[in-house]
């Protein structure tokens, strides 16, 4: 057998143009996600301070609940 010589090798060991353009847009799609996460996080955490909770049961207090105006007897 003969040797062959380094044909397992990459015939070129630099990245090509295409390569680090690509691998620079992954880097920008990645921090875009991660800034949009970000957004939508403070987001949902300003809209639940907004609202307090359930606005159906907003007005409920801790403890027992007064009668409701159909249980008043007049």
């Amino acid at each position: 057998m003969e040797y062959a010589g380094d044909l397992g090798m990459a015939r070129n060991a630099r990245p090509t143009a295409a390569k680090r353009e690509r691998e620079k847009a992954l880097i920008e799609r990645r921090q875009q996600k991660a800034a949009r996460r970000l957004d939508n996080k403070a987001r949902k955490s300003e809209d639940k301070a907004e609202t307090d909770g359930d606005p159906d049961i907003a007005h409920i207090k801790l403890g027992p609940q007064p009668p409701a105006d159909w249980q008043i007897d007049e």
